[in-house]
């Protein structure tokens, strides 16, 4: 298996909402983003399916190293194999250099990862958060987390085929940070398996809802009600943050938009199925996936 193969398999897999957003984009830049998301899946899989938070710390230590390494140009991790063989990948668009030109490509090539670095630093390190906290006081303190991972993420995917990449972060993080807020109204029931609870304390005590509850898969009118809220407000900052994409940027950016509409189909279950979720894992079939990615992202 090469290491595409393996990106492709980790973040991607057939019928997959990830598979459908990511077969929007330009085919040249498929693979990079495919690594992009397959490296948000190991670092997610690192902290939030380790039981010992020392384990999961030690996990995270290697990566750092390997973040360095990629920089560094020896990565020996498929998917920061995949992130240095793609991360360059534009910067001849696509055509041949001439052999007198091969090493200022590859100067330019290095250049491209090493952009990228503090960005792929400042991800990880949102997903460590995950290692420090299993709770969020408020909204304030939670929307760190959303930054830290979900804008962070989403930047780096805007980038990569953004017409005006130094500016994408104005626009890609709050986008980022929606589609991050909609997995975890989605996902309340597994994270809460996994010990971790996203809804902020105090909105949980305004509502009158507790930790037991959410982890013993109580539902009652309280909680319906609290997760109304929720989703209410992460599909605001959905419909918010698509509205605010530059004209210039909506072509470029089918992965993003075709993950916004996957997510605001999926909220509008959520809310069809009364909420329950904290006993399974509500879906969209992946025939209804194609379809809404595939018209999200020729909507102009």
């Amino acid at each position: 298996m090469n290491f595409d193969e393996y990106c492709q398999q980790k973040a991607a897999p057939p019928g997959s909402s990830s598979y459908y957003a990511l077969r929007q984009a330009p085919a040249g830049r498929q693979p990079l983003l495919t690594a992009l998301f397959a490296l948000r899946r190991e670092f997610e899989e690192t902290v939030k399916e380790t039981s010992d938070p020392t384990v999961g710390r030690t996990k995270l230590a290697w990566w750092q190293k390997e973040i360095a390494a990629l920089a560094a140009g020896t990565p020996s991790h498929p998917v920061s194999k995949a992130l240095a063989a793609h991360l360059g990948d534009g910067v001849n668009n696509g055509t041949k250099a001439p052999a007198s030109s091969e090493a200022a490509g590859a100067a330019a090539v290095t250049a491209a990862i090493e952009a990228e670095y503090p960005a792929l630093q400042t991800l990880l390190a949102g997903f460590e958060m995950d290692l420090d906290q299993a709770r969020y006081l408020d909204y304030p303190n939670l929307r760190r987390y959303l930054q830290g991972v979900g804008g962070t993420f989403a930047t780096l995917v805007a980038r990569a085929t953004a017409q005006d990449p130094a500016q994408a972060a104005a626009w890609a993080a709050p986008l980022g940070q929606a589609l991050l807020q909609a997995q975890l109204v989605a996902e309340l029931g597994n994270d809460a398996r996994h010990g971790r609870i996203y809804i902020p304390i105090d909105e949980m005590q305004r509502y009158n809802v507790t930790a037991a509850d959410v982890i013993n898969r109580k539902y009652s009118d309280a909680f319906i009600e609290m997760m109304r809220f929720q989703t209410k407000r992460a599909r605001d900052a959905l419909n918010t943050a698509i509205a605010a994409l530059p004209s210039g940027e909506r072509r470029t950016q089918r992965t993003l938009r075709a993950q916004a509409a996957l997510a605001l189909a999926l909220l509008d279950e959520v809310e069809r199925d009364g909420y329950q979720v904290l006993h399974q894992s509500i879906a969209l079939t992946p025939i209804r996936k194609l379809w809404i990615a595939w018209r999200a992202a020729r909507q102009r």
